[in-house]
């Protein structure tokens, strides 16, 4: 009994002290009013569907790698009417729960390079902020930029999907536990994701998971562990500073985070379940996803 317990807060702890805070910080929130964006009523069946839609985001996060920005984003934007900057300040604050929680599930189940942890999130630190630079220079050109990573992104989108399923009449290749990479490869890796999450204003995995697979040959779980630990730095920097610019409703960012910390514990404890074939046909169809919005938006069509 004593060592299933011990197992129980060796695994869930750090999600119970998240909740918990989360918690505390929404009594505060709503007993003193002292952060707020532009924010909007929310009821109980809007309160269940900012949850729900947490939840799903931090399954799809915990099993690919992503912090769940493609989910969050358009849900609270194009279904709830949340305005725009609003709707990214508070994805971007519930994507820091997403990779906590996510993060250590991954930790201690061993899904995840601490030392290539360490190099992308410290180099891509740097990059957030100078592509946070450079998108004041180059905002006007901000629809170009999304039309040309869209067309970059449908190649590795197309490799995944076609490898995945060529994977089935060939067997299952072993599976590493590192991520066989220089730190210096690593840094240069976290330094472009940073400069891309700076300038288009999503989280990095979409980029850095098939990165890690094909510039690296990374063993795609722990590729998707490690990718989703790296967004912790890059995540507080940018939800930080969204916060500081009043860009965050706190009432819908913190039941987005309330959802997101159960579904990416949920999300990291069944990714085992899935063949790697499995998990990169599920990727590529969400990277295929991504890169036919980003064309697609630069022609004013909008798809959800």
């Amino acid at each position: 009994m004593s060592k299933t317990i011990n197992s129980f807060w060796r695994n869930y702890a750090p999600t119970v002290v998240l909740l918990l805070f989360i918690t505390g910080l929404a009594v505060w929130v709503h007993s003193t009013g002292t952060i707020k964006a532009e924010s909007i009523p929310v009821g109980m069946p809007k309160a269940i569907a900012l949850l729900t839609i947490g939840l799903f985001a931090g399954v799809l996060g915990g099993l690919i790698g992503t912090g769940g920005c493609s989910v969050m984003l358009p849900a609270i934007h194009f279904w709830m009417g949340y305005p725009a900057p609003v709707a990214i300040g508070t994805t971007l604050f519930a994507v820091i729960f997403t990779a906590l929680s996510g993060g250590y599930a991954h930790l201690v189940r061993r899904n995840l390079d601490v030392n290539a942890t360490l190099w992308l999130g410290s180099s891509g630190i740097l990059g957030v902020a100078v592509g946070s630079w450079l998108f004041t220079m180059l905002a006007g050109h901000a629809p170009l930029l999304g039309l040309l990573l869209g067309l970059a992104f449908l190649w590795p989108a197309a490799r995944m999907i076609w490898e995945s399923l060529a994977a089935g009449t060939r067997g299952v290749k072993r599976e590493g536990a590192t991520i066989p990479a220089s730190g210096m490869g690593l840094a240069a890796l976290g330094s472009v994701i940073g400069i891309l999450t700076g300038l288009v204003g999503l989280g990095g995995g979409y980029a850095l998971v098939p990165g890690l697979i094909y510039l690296f040959h990374a063993p795609v779980y722990v590729t998707m562990g490690t990718s989703l630990a790296t967004m912790i730095p890059l995540a507080i920097v940018g939800g930080g500073i969204k916060l500081a610019q009043g860009f965050v409703d706190m009432g819908a960012g913190l039941l987005l985070a309330g959802g997101t910390i159960v579904g990416a514990q949920i999300g990291a404890a069944v990714i085992t379940r899935f063949k790697p074939a499995t998990l990169k046909l599920i990727f590529g169809v969400y990277f295929l996803y991504v890169a036919v919005k980003f064309v697609t938006t630069y022609f004013g069509v909008t798809i959800w």
